[in-house]
């Protein structure tokens, strides 16, 4: 376990506009807005990591501001949650930096402590998770992004469609491919590179923007986690949980 001077701050990106739950963030999840859910979950699971909110608006900034919880005002039209971080990172200049999402009420000790551990590799310049599919249900859902690792845990691919095929299945579900999580560490140097980096034709096909750091040359390190976690995109989703 890293001393908690070294350890990683973690920055969560929230904005209110959501085009499948409209609002999301302040839904009631339990009793507090689902933003706050998530804010208290990460206070109780890793009380030593420095825990930041970077915010869209005062909306948001209002229930964390109540509660105690630090946080940015950012402009409302950055184009993604990498951003936002490393909006906040350029006022903050943390050397490792944690990207949480405001809609993940439920992530554990677990996933923040191996995603400190994948920047820990010499040629991380970010860190992801990834845990391995049920069924095949799930390997086909393009909802669900699929991540292929080298030999040293690095990512090869992310891709929507079920990868990699295999032929003596058909293209049957097979234990290659994992699904990925979307959380991830960052080094200050890739933040402050990030928004420079142009959009790469792989990361416009699939919309996936952790392509554009692969098909620029970084290096994303994939730890691999037994439980995955249960995000909110839907207020479906919201009413399957159980807030204690």
């Amino acid at each position: 376990m890293p001393e908690p001077a070294l350890l990683p701050t973690i920055i969560v990106p929230a904005r209110l506009a959501s085009s499948r739950f409209p609002r999301k963030l302040l839904a009631d999840a339990g009793g507090m807005p689902l933003i706050l859910r998530t804010a208290h979950r990460l206070a109780e699971q890793v009380p030593e990591y420095e825990l930041i909110f970077a915010v869209d608006g005062k909306e948001l900034a209002e229930p964390l501001e109540e509660h105690g919880f630090s946080f940015f005002l950012t402009d409302p039209d950055l184009s993604s949650g990498t951003d936002r971080v490393a909006f906040a990172n350029q006022t903050l200049q943390r050397k490792e930096v944690l990207n949480v999402q405001a809609d993940e009420p439920m992530v554990t000790r677990d996933h923040i402590l191996s995603l400190t551990k994948g920047l820990q590799k010499d040629r991380a310049d970010i860190s992801t998770l990834a845990t391995p599919f049920e069924n095949l249900e799930g390997f086909k859902d393009p909802n669900q992004v699929k991540v292929v690792l080298d030999a040293e845990g690095f990512a090869l691919f992310f891709s929507r469609s079920p990868i990699p095929y295999d032929r003596e299945t058909g293209g049957g579900f097979n234990h290659s491919a994992f699904k990925h999580l979307g959380m991830y560490g960052y080094r200050q140097k890739f933040l402050e590179d990030f928004t420079d980096l142009p959009n790469g034709a792989l990361e416009n096909l699939e919309k996936l923007e952790q392509l554009r750091a692969l098909e620029n040359g970084r290096c994303i390190s994939v730890e691999v986690v037994e439980e995955g976690t249960i995000g909110v995109d839907t207020e479906h989703d919201l009413r399957l949980l159980s807030f204690t």
